[in-house]
């Protein structure tokens, strides 16, 4: 039995921002990998699972638009909500004190088809039988309702998905006709690297500790007639 999945995405803004940008956030013309992971551990993840992109579908022409928006600074630290959440301390960022302009270059009106499946990480929960097909019919199941843990969105958080749809084969010959041709995107980021594998340094779920050291990946993919074969070029990847 096949346990992959074939996803049609849309939405009317996406940024994957490019690494080597110091300053303004340029996007990548089109999306990086671990954005794509990162969407669909929106609609499920355990654990006991590892989501694996296999190819990435690109059906509109792309088209860049220029903005500028209000970032802060700072995120929220874990240890700021668990201390609120027992009545002391607050948590909250004021955003009069780190809000910052900064000008974007970003991506207008896509529409991305997502092959995938997953791996099983060999974690295994102590109250729970962890097999393929469980973890399969799970997302099967949320997927066609529609259902995620948080609003999945396209590279940065405020770029919300406008739907998703499960599909059983994409439609290629909805690709875009400027996407034709063999176009070499260059060293892209594919992903990060945690030293801890996923895995809580402390080897407790319940109050997990993970680490902060990382290294990114990068592959060099090709798309082709509007689509990339990730899994062809994750071969090549270096860190």
């Amino acid at each position: 039995m096949s346990y992959g999945f074939k996803i049609i995405v849309e939405g009317e803004y996406a940024l994957f921002t490019r690494p080597e940008m110091k300053v303004e956030r340029v996007s990548y013309d089109v999306p990086t990998v671990s954005a794509m992971e990162g969407l669909i551990k929106s609609v499920y993840w355990k654990p006991a699972i590892r989501i694996v992109v296999d190819k990435i579908i690109v059906f509109n022409p792309i088209k860049f638009i220029n903005i500028r928006r209000n970032e802060v600074s700072k995120k929220i630290a874990f240890r700021n909500v668990v201390s609120q959440m027992n009545g002391n301390g607050d948590s909250g960022i004021y955003t009069s004190e780190t809000r910052s302009q900064r000008a974007g270059m970003l991506l207008k009106d896509v529409r991305y088809g997502i092959e995938f499946h997953f791996e099983l990480t060999g974690i295994r929960s102590d109250h729970e039988d962890e097999s393929e097909e469980k973890h399969y019919n799970i997302m099967l199941r949320r997927l066609r309702n529609g259902q995620c843990f948080r609003q999945p969105c396209l590279g940065c958080r405020e770029f919300s998905v406008g739907s998703i749809e499960l599909v059983d084969e994409f439609d290629l010959s909805q690709i875009d006709t400027s996407l034709a041709g063999d176009t070499d995107l260059g060293f892209m980021l594919y992903g990060v690297k945690f030293a801890d594998g996923g895995k809580p340094v402390n080897n407790n779920w319940d109050e997990p500790k993970f680490s902060d050291i990382a290294e990114p990946m990068y592959y060099r993919p090709h798309i082709i007639d509007g689509v990339i074969d990730v899994a062809k070029y994750r071969e090549g990847i270096i860190c």
